[in-house]
């Protein structure tokens, strides 16, 4: 099922930082860039969260653009993905992957319940405007090509 074109399902997650995040909140500012990763343990999306890290900053402060990792492990594994990888973001704990189920999709692996990989960019109204889902855990969008999809009134100008 595609979200393109809908209402993103809205969803309060608990963050590496010990607070909560709610994705209608973070809309209230700006778009939101939703990532949807498979694990701590996945070296595809420690990549891909690496090409957002890069760029979020940058999202944030010049176009009013929040990030928000969702990534199917608990608080506690995320915490330690993030400093190992030296994240700047904070990621959301998805343990049960109830909101990779709302989004990508989950599917049963030998790590348990994990998210399917997804990219979404919804626009401060709440609607999807892109969307992506990995025919392969290493089938990623990556940061910069977002940063341009979004300065570009959500167009992919490389089409």
């Amino acid at each position: 099922m595609s979200l393109l074109g809908t209402e993103a399902p809205d969803f309060t997650l608990e963050r590496t930082a010990g607070d909560e995040v709610t994705l209608s909140e973070t809309l209230e500012s700006g778009p939101t860039v939703v990532l949807v990763n498979r694990g701590h343990w996945c070296s595809f999306c420690a990549e891909q969260l690496q090409t957002f890290d890069e760029v979020a900053y940058d999202l944030w402060f010049n176009d009013g653009v929040d990030v928000l990792p969702v990534v199917t492990s608990d608080v506690g594994d995320l915490t330690e993905m993030r400093d190992r990888f030296d994240l700047d973001f904070q990621l959301a704990a998805d343990p049960d992957g109830a909101v990779a189920d709302q989004y990508s999709g989950t599917e049963e692996t030998s790590h348990g319940v994990t998210g399917v990989a997804g990219t979404y960019v919804i626009d401060e109204d709440g609607v999807v405007q892109y969307e992506q889902v990995a025919d392969h855990p290493a089938d990623r969008t990556y940061g910069n090509w977002v940063r341009y999809f979004i300065r570009n009134d959500y167009e992919d100008i490389f089409a």
